[in-house]
């Protein structure tokens, strides 16, 4: 049986309300999605976010047309969510620290054993300030391996917005890595 065969027959289970039908799903796409929640949003809410992917995915099940493999559409699905998460964090954010921006910056603590775990946070920091839709691109194409064709596809843009939003992340990452212009000073 074909994966495309297969992917649609569990969907019908699935539909039919077939006793863990459903769970075959989640165990088989639940570790790829997580790895992707986690790397968009964060380990930290990646879990809730997993969650509601496959509560809409349920939802949703009966809009699988098996144009795609059910992989690629539940990654689609995912990549939309984790978007949608991280645009009203954003905006929730932005509320909560309008009136912190005034404040001063605190002095900087000393560097010294800790420099490793410095490295990954100013990188996960780094990620977290990249606009959804470059951190989107960025994390499908350089860590997911996909390519431009299959991320306009999924996240329904041009092959070209795609590259273009590719190179904005890794120039932005660079400049943030590099020791560049902080958000407050860019914002000045």
């Amino acid at each position: 049986m074909s994966v495309a065969h297969a992917d649609l027959a569990l969907v019908e289970e699935c539909r039919a309300n077939r006793p863990g039908a459903f769970e075959a799903v989640y165990r088989a796409h639940a570790p790829r999605l997580f790895g992707l929640a986690c790397r968009l949003v964060g380990r930290s809410e990646a879990e809730d976010v997993l969650q509601e992917v496959f509560l809409t995915a349920h939802r949703k099940l009966g809009l699988y047309r098996g144009e795609s493999s059910l992989g690629t559409w539940l990654f689609r699905l995912a990549t939309n969510q984790c978007l949608d998460h991280l645009r009203s964090k954003r905006a929730r954010f932005a509320a909560m620290t309008d009136e912190l921006d005034a404040e001063p910056p605190a002095p900087h603590a000393g560097v010294g054993a800790v420099v490793g775990v410095v490295d990954r946070l100013d990188l996960e920091r780094a990620l977290a300030d990249l606009p959804p839709g470059c951190r989107a691109v960025f994390v499908l194409h350089d860590v997911e391996g996909c390519e431009h064709r299959e991320i306009g596809e999924m996240l329904g843009i041009a092959d070209g917005t795609s590259k273009s939003q590719l190179h904005k992340a890794r120039m932005r990452l660079r400049t943030a890595l590099a020791g560049g212009p902080s958000r407050a000073e860019s914002a000045s």
